[in-house]
């Protein structure tokens, strides 16, 4: 089980300035800090800025302790053309458009392969594999994920990684492609670990530092940091620096990305991606061979490939334990990202799905990791906030819990995933069978939202998290099982 003390590092009582809180929600307090507030402050951020992150790429890797820092940072930059400042950047500019031949590369999908492991290096992490459709490239890194968009980037890094460290890379690869950065949102819960973070990552107040600190970007946006939620539980930090040309027509700008952070998942489930549980070594089988089936059998096993139904994807399993899935359905992407240990346990879900209801959604994640407590985000414009029916984030009352029904252990596990029939020796799939039956699916789980904290930033950027706990020895209401029944989800 994680610490139950987080990092406290959104405590800024050391610092000079008075820093206001806005209320977020019941009883929970949004803390901002502007970038006039840093800015004035006695520290020389650039000089600071610069020395430490010339130094910060030297940092030896740490040697694998048996725990993981499973939370995610979350980095999303969107860019425009130089000369397009006016440009109405609706979703299918953004994305690209839908042809019948090959790729067309634009924007950021020019930037080469050298380019792509260059802003790696800069996190600390590297490319593993990559799947592609017409509007987005998704890459599984060894430390989480990266999309690629025409004009948006999203890069997701766990563990020790230093993912503010590639914004200077990313500006100059712009530059190069005529682009220049519009908008760009960091965010990441606080750490379970935090003192095995490497520089600028040591800290909000640290990270804030770097941002403000940094010439380039400081040049072109404004930006503020804020904290949502509980500073003695489980909160989410946020970063928002926006100089985007709004759409004339204001329904067009809809977008949204939903995270859930699981916590303490089930043991059961955690064997699942466990490398050992599964057969090696096998006769004519490469190592590459070996860790492509392995990575397949984990998505069908676990009922994660039923969560992105007609989606590609692109699974890897991990040694000795762990893993990653990039799934892409026309201009969305989803990302699930495990770390099973005992004791850091942790399993991410992540998508910019426009689903009309997250409520199916939400339990179907939810029943596939039976966690002991989730934090879940909603980053979304207003526009696109407007379209969600249902969302436990702003649901009050039963509405606002999520309940997964009891259900029926996995009878097969070739589900709708295609794996090649040349991989299913008779002791493969004996050993598939009975990791998923031993899945515990016979009672129905209730959580309930034990926080929950919002704020609107910039102009239209609409930030919400709540904290979910699991209900002990309780059976659900008629009315609780209705509300968390699993419908089919609707995508756009």
């Amino acid at each position: 089980m994680p610490p139950t003390h987080p990092d406290l590092e959104c405590d800024c009582s050391s610092s000079t300035e008075p820093v206001p809180e806005v209320v977020g929600g019941k009883g929970i307090t949004v803390t901002v800090q502007s970038n006039e507030e840093w800015r004035h402050s006695p520290v020389d951020h650039g000089q600071e800025t610069l020395h430490s992150d010339d130094e910060s790429g030297n940092i030896l890797d740490r040697d694998y302790t048996g725990i993981f820092e499973g939370p995610e940072k979350t980095l999303e930059v969107v860019f425009r053309r130089v000369h397009d400042e006016h440009i109405d950047l609706s979703m299918g500019e953004l994305c690209g458009t839908q042809t019948d031949g090959p790729i067309q590369c634009v924007g950021l999908r020019r930037l080469t392969r050298g380019d792509l492991d260059l802003i790696c290096a800069r996190a600390r992490c590297t490319i593993l594999s990559s799947v592609s459709n017409s509007y987005l490239d998704a890459y599984v890194l060894s430390e989480s994920s990266l999309f690629i968009y025409p004009y948006m980037l999203v890069l997701k890094t766990c563990g020790t990684t230093t993912l503010l460290r590639c914004i200077a890379t990313l500006i100059d690869l712009g530059h190069k492609l005529g682009l220049e950065i519009d908008w760009v949102g960091y965010s990441r819960k606080n750490f379970n670990f935090p003192g095995d973070q490497a520089f600028p990552h040591q800290s909000f107040h640290q990270e804030l530092d770097y941002l403000y600190g940094h010439r380039n970007l400081c040049e072109r946006l404004d930006g503020n940091g804020y904290t949502l939620g509980p500073v003695t539980g489980d909160h989410w930090f946020v970063f928002v620096a926006d100089q985007t040309v709004r759409a004339q027509a204001l329904e067009v700008d809809t977008d949204r990305v939903l995270n859930i952070m699981m916590f303490d998942i089930d043991e059961n489930v955690s064997k699942v991606f466990c490398y050992d549980q599964y057969e090696r070594n096998l006769e004519g089988e490469t190592k590459d061979e070996e860790t492509k089936r392995i990575s397949l059998e984990q998505t069908v096993v676990s009922g994660i490939n039923a969560l992105c139904p007609g989606a590609v994807i692109d699974p890897s399993a991990f040694e000795p334990c762990g893993y990653s899935m990039n799934a892409i359905l026309f201009r969305s992407y989803t990302t699930i990202h495990i770390t099973p240990e005992s004791g850091s346990s942790y399993a991410s879900f992540e998508t910019n799905q426009k689903v009309g209801s997250y409520k199916s959604l939400i339990s179907n994640v939810i029943r596939t990791f039976r966690p002991k407590r989730f934090v879940m985000t909603l980053m979304a414009d207003e526009g696109g906030l407007k379209q969600v029916k249902e969302n436990p984030l702003t649901d009050s009352g039963a509405a606002s819990k999520i309940v997964v029904p009891a259900t029926k252990p996995i009878q097969s596990t070739r589900g709708s995933f295609s794996v090649s029939d040349k991989h299913l020796t008779a002791s493969n799939q004996t050993k598939r069978n009975s990791l998923a039956s031993a899945l515990p699916c016979s009672k129905s789980l209730v959580y309930k939202r034990s926080s929950i904290a919002s704020i609107k930033v910039e102009e239209d950027c609409c930030c919400m998290m709540g904290n979910w706990v699991l209900e002990k020895k309780k059976t659900p209401t008629a009315e609780e099982l209705r509300a968390g029944k699993p419908r089919g989800m609707s995508l756009s």
